[in-house]
């Protein structure tokens, strides 16, 4: 196993080190220097020649850190690294990923190709926004799931009075894999917006009235549309509200808006940096599952084994 190599960005140092520490490895040596208009040269400080490279690093905003992950990638490709893989915990720009209206751009497709050409062999991430970003890749994609983290989580609760819920249309998928898994019952949030992050309305498709509901969704912005959820459920007669997101971008009010909405308890993953836990948000860790997909992807064994359903 010598010739893995594990490094991490400058945001997403933590993971990293806590990837590093279940891979039962250190952290690569690298130096990211800055010249003074803010321009990056990041340098790896040893030798990758025929390694087995990972750069982990997320890419939440600023655009710095998607830019730093493409030079490292460069880096390791010019210093003959034999296969690069980027391990994106949260792959950012990937809300973006078709025309829903003239003159925008498909973000998500323009990043596949940035990592592609910058000299990325595989890609490993969690939870993409919608699951056919995967073919914007060329490349093989690892796509892991925070199911293998969110379940073996519920499986310590009581959950005979719990009812799971998409607060919109499009994670109903999302939702209904823990409506199966439990044998419980689902029920969908119709939103309406009228701009970019700014929920207009919300209806409710189901019946929740004295159930414990369980939001679950793929990320958590400004929580506008998690918090309209909420709202629209105890409406309904629900007894309590929880989310489950893995990703906590939590832009904006995001933070105070979880504080003064009528969800109990926000549950995210460790994918984005700098998420502290407060009395309504927790804070779950992904490290131990990407370590293992990092060891079996150079060992050549199966990643589908690490899905719930694997």
């Amino acid at each position: 196993m010598s010739n893995v190599k594990l490094f991490s960005g400058t945001s997403s140092r933590r993971i990293a080190e806590r990837i590093a520490d279940y891979y039962g490895d250190d952290l690569g040596d690298v130096t990211v220097k800055k010249f003074s208009d803010g321009e990056m040269q990041p340098v790896i400080n040893q030798s990758v020649r025929g390694s087995y490279v990972f750069f982990i690093q997320s890419t939440n905003a600023p655009s710095d850190n998607l830019m730093e992950l493409l030079l490292l990638i460069d880096a390791a490709k010019r210093a003959s690294a034999d296969y690069i893989t980027a391990v994106i915990p949260y792959f950012g720009y990937a809300r973006q990923d078709r025309k829903d209206k003239p003159r925008v751009p498909i973000s998500a497709k323009l990043i596949a190709e940035l990592l592609q050409a910058a000299g990325c062999n595989r890609i490993m991430t969690m939870d993409l926004h919608a699951d056919q970003i995967q073919g914007f890749f060329d490349i093989p994609v690892d796509h892991l799931k925070s199911e293998a983290v969110y379940i073996p989580f519920l499986q310590g609760e009581d959950l005979s009075n719990v009812i799971f819920a998409s607060p919109d249309v499009g994670g109903v998928k999302r939702a209904r894999t823990y409506a199966k898994h439990f044998g419980r019952e689902l029920v969908i949030c119709d939103k309406y917006r009228k701009k970019a992050n700014e929920v207009a309305g919300m209806t409710v498709i189901g019946e929740v009235k004295g159930a414990d509901v369980i939001l679950v969704d793929d990320l958590v912005d400004t929580a506008g549309t998690l918090c309209k959820a909420a709202e629209a459920l105890m409406e309904k007669g629900a007894k309590s509200v929880r989310a489950m997101c893995t990703h906590p971008v939590l832009s904006g009010a995001a933070r105070e808006n979880i504080k003064k909405s009528k969800l109990t308890e926000l549950i995210v993953c460790d994918t984005i940096p700098g998420v502290k836990e407060s009395k309504k948000i927790r804070v779950l860790s992904t490290s131990k599952l990407f370590a293992r997909a990092i060891r079996n992807t150079h060992e050549h064994r199966s990643i589908s084994a690490l899905f719930v359903d694997g």
